[in-house]
C-alpha cells in the first residue's frame, strides 16, 4: 500500500493506468478501442455541422452502431477511420435530409485523409456566381447568417454575437435560411 492514502489515491509519482491505451500501429486490439480511439473526432465533427449537443450524440452514437457490423476490426487504422468518415458523412446526410429536404452536409475538406493530403479541389467554374445569385435571392438577415456561417467561417455562437442575437435564434435563423436557400430555384444556363 505503499504511495496511496488511506482513502486510495494515487500519489503523484503513480502512473496513471486507466488513461493510457495501447493501440497497434496498423491495427485496433478490439471494438472497444476503435471507440475509444475515434469518438472524440467523429463527435466534434458531427457537433461542428449540427451545432448542438443532443443531436450531435445521437448521431455519433448512430454512427457506430451503423459502423459496428460491416467494419472488419481487421481493418487497418487508417481504414476504419475512413470508414468511419464516410458512414459520418452518410448519417449526417440523412439528418439534414429529414430535417431540410436537402443534403448539404461535406466532410472531406473538415479532416484531410490519413496521408495528410487535402482533398482535390474539384469546383465548378459556376459556383460563385451561383452562391451570389442565390444570396441574393434571400432577405437580409437569411443572407447574412449564411455569410457568416459558410463563407465566413464563423461558429454558431459567434454569428449570434455578430448579429447581436442568441444562439438559439442564431440556429432558427439558420435554418430557416438553408431552407429558403434551397427552395429558391435560380437557373444559370447551364
Amino acid at each position: 500500500m505503499a504511495g496511496r492514502s488511506r482513502a486510495g489515491s494515487r500519489s503523484p509519482e503513480e502512473p496513471r493506468r486507466r488513461d493510457l491505451r495501447l493501440v497497434p500501429q496498423d491495427r485496433y486490439p478490439s471494438w472497444e478501442e476503435v471507440y475509444r480511439d475515434n469518438v472524440g473526432w467523429v463527435y466534434a465533427l458531427i457537433f461542428g455541422k449540427v451545432g448542438n449537443t443532443p443531436d450531435a450524440e445521437d448521431l455519433t452514437a448512430e454512427v457506430f452502431v451503423a459502423a459496428l457490423k460491416p467494419l472488419r476490426i481487421t481493418a487497418s487504422v487508417a481504414e476504419v477511420r475512413a470508414y468511419l468518415r464516410t458512414t459520418a458523412r452518410t448519417v449526417l446526410a440523412g439528418y439534414w435530409r429529414t430535417r431540410m429536404g436537402r443534403e448539404i452536409t461535406v466532410i472531406d475538406d473538415d479532416f484531410p485523409d490519413e496521408t495528410g493530403s487535402a482533398p482535390t479541389d474539384s469546383t465548378d467554374s459556376q459556383a460563385p456566381e451561383h452562391v451570389r445569385a442565390v444570396l441574393s435571392g434571400l432577405p437580409e438577415r437569411y443572407r447574412r447568417i449564411l455569410e457568416l456561417r459558410f463563407l465566413q467561417g464563423l461558429s454558431v455562437r459567434d454569428a449570434a454575437a455578430a448579429l447581436a442575437i442568441s444562439v438559439p435564434n442564431a440556429k432558427v435563423l439558420q435554418h430557416r435560411a438553408l431552407r429558403a436557400a434551397s427552395e429558391l430555384n435560380i437557373d444559370l444556363g447551364l
